[in-house]
């Protein structure tokens, strides 16, 4: 599977997809390959604040917990409330599950992001598929 290239991608494996000062975030085909089956995934509430490399939540897998990571700052204006039921649509459809939705505080942020080709590259040098 391709990395859709209307989007930024971090090396923590996490997305970010914005339209202005709008942002949609989500993890990686690659991510939750490596994750296997995910079972569980813990967000952040609406109206809190996230920092760009900072910890917003965790994805819980058969296999372990990781932390998902913030690709850049702002205030959580919604979450996927659907996850709480269906975590792992997650694994069904990585590009399309997004988990929460951001007013980017500083929308500069994004141009230190990689974008789909060099996310590709990055996930290939790391061993990856």
């Amino acid at each position: 599977m391709g990395y859709p290239s209307d989007r930024k991608y971090t090396k923590q494996h996490e997305w970010i997809q914005a339209s202005g000062t709008t942002a949609t975030v989500g993890i990686t085909d690659h991510a939750q390959e490596e994750l296997g089956d995910i079972v569980f995934v813990e967000l952040p509430k609406a109206g809190a604040e996230v920092m760009a490399g900072k910890t917003f939540g965790s994805v819980e897998s058969v296999k372990a917990v990781s932390d998902l990571y913030a690709p850049a700052s702002g205030t959580v204006t919604e979450v996927n409330g659907e996850l709480a039921t269906s975590p792992e649509s997650v694994n069904k459809d990585p590009h399309g599950s997004w988990m929460m939705k951001i007013t980017l505080k500083n929308p500069g942020e994004l141009d230190a992001l990689l974008s789909s080709a060099d996310y590709e590259k990055f996930v290939a040098e790391e061993g990856g598929h």
